[in-house]
């Protein structure tokens, strides 16, 4: 599988950038324009998602596997790792599986546990499947028969990223119906052996419920390094929610030399 990427800055240390669910590398765009002096930003489609191909099942681990053969294919060194909520999740299962592909890792608002907050997405998800896309004629027209369902207008903008046209048909981007009906396993964390003892930065939004006390044990348990960075103005998208401080952080993590 050739997974889709943008690459952004000319930096001395190679950095990858994994999504959230219904998203895509460029979402990471404006972060990577701000440090393209510290790092080469790689901003990788997962599977299912964006220009990357998709799947026939979904497993977090297979999500893995895909980005690992990806960064064997792609570098001749350790790269540093950066994952938010789902890409988050495959950027730990790959640390943890292949650390010697990984030179640090940066974690944002996600944790090795299940995520209850990620049910949200059931319903987001339903929404979406009741577009018809053959009655759309504009982004603009789906924007409004879905704004019953999802009020939350960045929200459903959002998830309209997705709907593109190809010809005189809209269709999908990300593979709704796999994704949709694997948010049980989206939102879980199978047990996992080994640890991985490179730099961890845990960065998580302070309005966010994503990240929870609770789940400081099994982080520590897993990543012995990590680092807790909480952005309190920053919900969910902590790196859209409060991008000055997020750069900020980012930038000493990835210029900061490694022992």
């Amino acid at each position: 599988m050739k997974l889709h990427s943008l690459t952004v800055g000319s930096g001395p240390i190679h950095a990858v950038f994994l999504h959230g669910l219904f998203g895509q590398g460029k979402n990471w765009g404006s972060i990577a324009s701000a440090l393209a002096n510290v790092a080469t930003c790689h901003l990788v489609d997962l599977p299912n998602h964006g220009r990357s191909p998709w799947t026939e099942s979904f497993s977090l681990d297979g999500q893995a596997d895909e980005v690992i053969e990806w960064l064997e294919e792609t570098f001749d060194e350790p790269v540093a790792l950066i994952g938010h909520s789902l890409g988050g999740k495959i950027a730990m299962r790959i640390a943890l599986r292949q650390p010697s592909l990984v030179d640090r890792l940066m974690i944002v608002d996600i944790s090795p546990a299940r995520n209850v907050a990620a049910a949200n997405f059931v319903n987001l998800v339903a929404a979406l499947r009741t577009l018809n896309l053959d009655e759309v004629s504009s982004r603009t027209f789906a924007d409004k028969e879905l704004a019953e369902l999802i009020p939350d207008v960045v929200v459903r903008r959002f998830l309209l990223q997705n709907l593109r046209l190809a010809g005189e048909h809209w269709f999908w981007l990300a593979n709704l119906d796999l994704l949709g009906d694997s948010l049980h396993k989206i939102g879980g964390w199978d047990p996992i052996d080994g640890t991985y003892d490179g730099p961890v930065l845990w960065v998580n939004g302070g309005r966010s419920p994503y990240v929870q006390p609770e789940h400081l044990a099994p982080m520590r348990e897993l990543f012995p390094r990590v680092l807790q960075v909480t952005l309190k103005r920053a919900g969910h998208w902590v790196h859209a929610d409060d991008p000055e401080a997020f750069t900020a952080v980012a930038d000493r993590f990835l210029a900061t030399t490694q022992e």
